[in-house]
């Protein structure tokens, strides 16, 4: 009997567990030595087999301070000022304390040596709910957030004195914090008009916003550093046991705590190593304490491979399901845009490309140029003239084209064309139809394609190829429309949806030649974006249908045969420029809310472990 290396020409690897993206993927909780006393509304500091727990609430404010050394807590000596809500940082033998509340809100701070807490300066303002930077020192710390007032103020420690420095940029209490006195993170909290995912940076002198959290939610715990960092034990009910880490750029959803709670307190080197430490759990302070560990060694993920799991005895595949995607928010664009330009087709999710537009519906039209980074938008060149419409883009941030559209004050579509060699835009030959409202694809832009639209007074069906020089007429297609969409290349492409006297739902498949009627759309609709690099995978999302005004946040799945529904985008609009591949897309600008929007949303789908079955 032949061998899977006989048919394939190489060995399978055997694997005692399944592959993960990072170690901080494959990390879990489990259970440590119980507190001695059942206590919330505490801090901690320290690392995860030596930390201490201070101060907090039972029936009453506590005092106490206990320590834990891996395995046991042994209660030390207590606080002078008996506390709940306030924060600290350090390590177990050298630590500081700041604010809280007793029967009123303190500003009061104390230092521990490794045997006993001594009273320093006073907070310039007192605040309870606050967060400080975990890893600081007793000379040299931060504290930041808090109440009353869901505060921005931020407060820095030099070992005799505290001093005000510049501010968060959103207020907030209940929040967590990580890092040092030069390089910190705030995280989550309680922000008027309610909780938030809302993260920020502080170098030393101003707060940065970067990305945020997953989930929005107060009252958590956190430790680590400003580059690696977890939060965790979360309000309100049901995210007592969310964990989240911080890999120096983007939160990622973790295991969950085993016994969900808030107002714990937590400790930690980073977001391979944390402790949670007591809590409530929704009826009562608790004792528990959980230690987070990541594994040293792993097996790691990689798209495409085919192993054996030992331990599960069961082949599996590697692969990134596109149904299982899901939609998250990505930075705004700098320029609100009501009808896009054009976009890069083939650019990627982290490294997009819009250009042109109106600012509202029917103009003024734009040059502005945008690219983006996978977490902000930086404008680049200009394009030589301002045009909107739908405009057809296509090719990558390296080599794209804008084709087509509409030039304010002109009553015909625009027969500009430009080509974009990665720092500028140049003039190119017009196409032998000029036309707006249509969709362009192809991988760059020297090969490229242009389908369907309008022409200033019927819609049209005529396909045109671009060589990086000239235009070719080839087959038209079987139905004329406009605000259509289309990807693929010049040899193999869709072009779906769009507009007639109605909204269509017609589909038709590109070979090179010719163009033949697939598998219709679910919904039709018009003027909406499409991602996805080839012909046989990709999606529409967003568009506009009958009954008008409705704006759609709907999104439909190509997989080269059939349509499927997959999740929705947050924000309905029409007109947004997008790109990306089917399994990492991103969708930008469009109308509405308003007239124009800034609002980018990013589509990605998971990487998972499929067992399969080998025969």
């Amino acid at each position: 009997m032949t061998d899977f290396k006989g048919i394939r020409g190489w060995k399978v690897q055997t694997l005692s567990t399944d592959p993960i993206a990072s170690a901080i993927d494959g990390g879990t909780w489990a259970s440590g030595g119980d507190l001695n006393v059942a206590k919330g509304n505490t801090t901690g500091c320290g690392i995860q087999t030596a930390a201490l727990c201070i101060g907090g609430q039972t029936t009453g404010n506590v005092a106490t301070t206990e320590s834990y050394d891996g395995s046991s807590f042994t209660e030390v000596g207590d606080l002078n000022t008996a506390r709940r809500l306030l924060a600290g940082a350090g390590t177990s033998t050298a630590s500081i304390v700041a604010g809280g509340y007793t029967t009123t809100v303190v500003a009061n701070a104390e230092t521990w040596n490794g045997t006993s807490w001594t009273e320093v300066g006073d907070l310039n303002t007192a605040k309870q709910q606050l967060a400080a930077s975990s890893k600081g020192s007793t000379t040299a710390s931060i504290v930041f957030g808090g109440e009353p007032g869901q505060t921005v103020d931020t407060e820095s420690w030099n070992g005799s004195a505290w001093t005000e420095v510049n501010n968060l940029n959103l207020g907030r209490a209940l929040l967590g914090g990580a890092g040092n006195q030069t390089a910190a993170l705030a995280a989550i909290g309680n922000a008027s008009p309610g909780n938030t995912t809302n993260t920020e940076s502080w170098d030393g002198t101003n707060w940065t916003e970067v990305n945020n959290a997953n989930q929005a939610r107060e009252y958590g715990s956190s430790n680590g550093t400003q580059t690696s960092a977890l939060i965790y034990g979360f309000q309100p009910s049901p995210l007592y046991g969310l964990t989240e880490a911080w890999d120096g750029t983007n939160w990622t959803e973790v295991a969950d705590l085993a016994t969900g709670r808030y107002a714990g307190a937590g400790a930690g080197a980073g977001n391979d190593s944390g402790l949670q430490m007591g809590g409530y759990n929704g009826s009562a302070f608790i004792t528990t304490t959980e230690e987070w560990t990541a594994p040293s060694t792993f097996s790691k993920l990689n798209l495409g491979q085919v192993y054996f799991n030992s331990t599960a005895n069961a082949f599996k595949v590697t692969e990134q399901p596109v149904p299982g995607g899901t939609w998250a928010s990505g930075g705004n664009t700098n320029q609100a845009r009501a009808y896009y330009g054009g976009y890069a087709d083939h650019a990627t999710q982290t490294e997009a490309f819009i250009y042109g537009g109106s600012l509202t519906s029917g103009g003024p039209q734009l040059t502005q140029s945008e690219n983006y980074n996978g977490t902000s938008w930086t404008e680049v060149a200009d394009l030589n003239t301002a045009r909107g419409e739908r405009g057809a883009g296509a090719g990558t941030y390296a080599s794209a084209l804008f084709a087509g559209g509409q030039v304010q004050g002109e009553p015909a579509p625009a027969d500009e064309h430009e080509q974009w060699d990665g720092s500028s835009w140049s003039e190119a030959t017009e196409s032998n139809t000029d036309r707006r409202d249509f969709h362009g694809n192809g991988p760059s832009g020297s090969s490229a394609m242009i389908v369907a639209g309008y022409d200033g007074s019927t819609y049209v069906a005529n396909t045109e190829i671009w060589n990086g020089s000239s235009w070719t007429e080839v087959a038209d297609l079987n139905t004329a429309r406009y605000a259509n969409g289309s990807i693929g290349s010049t040899t193999s492409s869709i072009c779906a949806g769009g507009r007639t006297s109605s909204y269509v739902v017609v589909n038709e498949s590109w070979d090179g030649s010719s163009w033949s009627e697939v598998a219709d759309m679910s919904t039709g609709r018009q003027s909406y974006t499409m991602s996805g690099h080839t012909s046989t995978l990709g999606f529409v999302a967003t568009g506009y249908k009958s009954p008008a005004p409705n704006y759609v946040t709907n999104v439909e799945l190509w997989n080269g045969s059939s349509w499927t529904e997959i999740n929705d985008v947050s924000t309905a609009r029409s007109g947004a420029s997008g790109g990306g591949t089917a399994a990492a897309g991103i969708i930008a600008t469009g109308v509405p809310p308003g007239s124009n929007s800034q609002i980018t949303e990013e589509f990605t789908a998971p990487e998972t472990n499929k067992t399969i079955t080998v025969s």
